[in-house]
């Protein structure tokens, strides 16, 4: 086991300097990737029961316990649903208006940390391709110092940061682009069931408004 870890340690020292860029991509892929996991988890839920319960609520004109509920469940659905049926007396477009203006400040908090996931996912391989053109910069220097009388021992270094360097900044660019796009998928997917219940959420409280209280 201990030998294990010195020669992986060789390996990214081998690497050269361009290493250390790549594994602070690195680590701040795995932190973001964690992060935005135990976000996104909160905030998802069963968002058909939820509209579900809305409805019964709202059909019994209990406004007061519906906002509850939203206040309760404290996802980014139910802030957006809390934001319109605050404004149940109001025109359909103030409901509307009001919903749009809450979903423009849950968005951004469910899309946070991507575009850093994905800058991410592009710097790590051009880091790595940086780290083989100054390998084999250093390995074609070896040649001229020595007038082309070069042993393969001469361009070990050279070739190895070039190696290694490509290897490393591919390894951090496949999972962190593979997370990137899953995440933005799953984003996406809970703009799109916000959107579907709000708009349920505008015809259900502009339909029953004689029903509603104030």
């Amino acid at each position: 086991m201990p030998q294990q870890a010195i020669s992986a340690y060789e390996v990214i020292f081998r690497g050269g300097i361009v290493m250390w860029p790549i594994m602070i991509c690195s680590v701040v892929a795995l932190a973001i990737a964690i992060e935005r996991f135990f976000t996104l988890r909160r905030a998802t839920i069963d968002t058909r029961e939820l509209m579900d319960t809305m409805r019964t609520v709202l059909h019994q004109n209990r406004t007061q316990e519906a906002i509850e509920i939203c206040e309760e469940t404290d996802v980014p659905v139910a802030r957006i649903m809390k934001a319109g049926i605050l404004k149940n007396t109001r025109s359909k477009e103030d409901i509307r208006e009001a919903i749009e203006d809450a979903g423009q400040l849950e968005i951004p908090r469910l899309e946070r940390y991507l575009p850093a996931l994905a800058t991410v996912a592009h710097i790590a391989p051009l880091l790595g391709l940086l780290g083989t053109v100054a390998g084999m910069i250093k390995a074609f220097a070896q040649i001229q110092n020595k007038q082309g009388l070069v042993n393969p021992s001469d361009l070990a270094e050279g070739i190895s940061n070039a190696l290694v360097t490509t290897a490393a900044g591919l390894t951090v660019a496949i999972p962190t682009l593979v997370v990137y796009n899953y995440y933005v998928t799953r984003v996406e997917n809970m703009v799109l069931e916000m959107e579907i219940s709000s708009s349920e959420l505008v015809e259900l409280l502009t339909k029953d408004r004689n029903q509603l209280e104030v």
